[in-house]
């Protein structure tokens, strides 16, 4: 993101926000509007709930569902950003439990990270493919001024006893079993810092969707490396997670002060100006009507 003006096009954009586990709602969302939709993808993880944060539009979505339901892996990923896309977000918060790799990112700290390594397996990876290629760059999956912004609100507003840590690199695994101690040790040794199971996959759909992303990583556990704690167990995570899910309204409202002041440009939003491969009439009608909510600025609309 430049620090510059917005485009008019961004200036009726909105902002998105995907609750992980343990945030199923934003309880200080005002004016809310549930909006239930399909998508050519199917249907969304759960209703979109629209509404307002401190003046500005937001539209959230429960990532696993409201109740909770979803696999990481059954998580209908191509459906949550496309629906997101289709309501006008072009910046999107992804709210997400991560497990510590790191002595000093403690249970209740904060992280915003900068940087992915997958190893999901059951994924999907993109929108394009059945007759369309595009390769979209990846090379820095968050957008920095978001990412910034975001960890600004959240060093404002973190609880005593909670501490906030810019930068760092999310390992993505496939889940839902939680890693064994020699996957742990590995990912340490590769540099990761957090492990979670489903922001890479976002990410990469968000990119292609031409929509910022940015991650608020909130740690549960140590994961299973540190001798001196115990193993990941679900209540371990549940408990930490209510304790840093009371912390993400302050966090969120001081961001939307933010975009009710200044609504910057992101590189994600011209993701597609050079990646199209395929010339438009090469491309199949059915796939052409998926991807025109993408595509259009640079293929024109497509008409049946």
């Amino acid at each position: 993101m430049s620090q510059t003006a917005s485009s008019p096009e961004l200036d009726s954009a909105r902002v998105g926000v995907i609750g992980g586990s343990g945030l199923y709602s934003i309880s200080n969302l005002e004016s809310v509007q549930e909006v239930n939709t399909d998508t050519p993808y199917g249907k969304p993880s759960d209703a979109l709930r629209v509404g307002t944060l401190n003046g500005v539009e937001v539209v959230f979505l429960a990532r696993h569902g409201s109740r909770h339901h979803l696999l990481p892996s059954e998580v209908p990923y191509q459906a949550n950003i496309w629906a997101m896309r289709s309501l006008g977000v072009r910046w999107l918060i992804s709210v997400s439990a991560v497990g510590s790799l790191r002595e000093h990112l403690r249970p209740r700290d904060m992280v915003v990270p900068h940087q992915f390594i997958d190893r999901t397996r059951q994924r999907p990876q993109s929108f394009f493919g059945d007759g369309c290629v595009a390769h979209v760059s990846l090379a820095d999956p968050f957008c920095p001024t978001l990412s910034e912004w975001l960890a600004t609100s959240a060093s404002a507003a973190m609880p005593v006893g909670h501490h906030l840590h810019r930068g760092g690199t999310y390992l993505c695994m496939e889940g839902p079993a939680f890693s064994t101690r020699a996957e742990s040790e590995l990912y340490r040794s590769w540099g990761c810092d957090v492990i979670g199971m489903t922001n890479h996959t976002e990410a990469r759909l968000a990119r292609e969707a031409e929509i910022a992303y940015a991650s608020l990583s909130m740690v549960t556990d140590f994961d299973c490396w540190h001798d001196d704690h115990d193993a990941v167990t679900v209540d371990m995570v549940v408990d930490n997670l209510k304790a840093n899910a009371t912390a993400t309204g302050p966090i969120l409202e001081g961001l939307m002060g933010s975009f009710s002041q200044q609504r910057p440009e992101s590189p994600a939003h011209r993701a597609l100006e050079h990646a199209l491969m395929t010339a438009p009439d090469a491309v199949p009608a059915a796939t052409r009507q998926r991807l025109d909510l993408f595509t259009s600025p640079y293929w024109g609309s497509f008409e049946r």
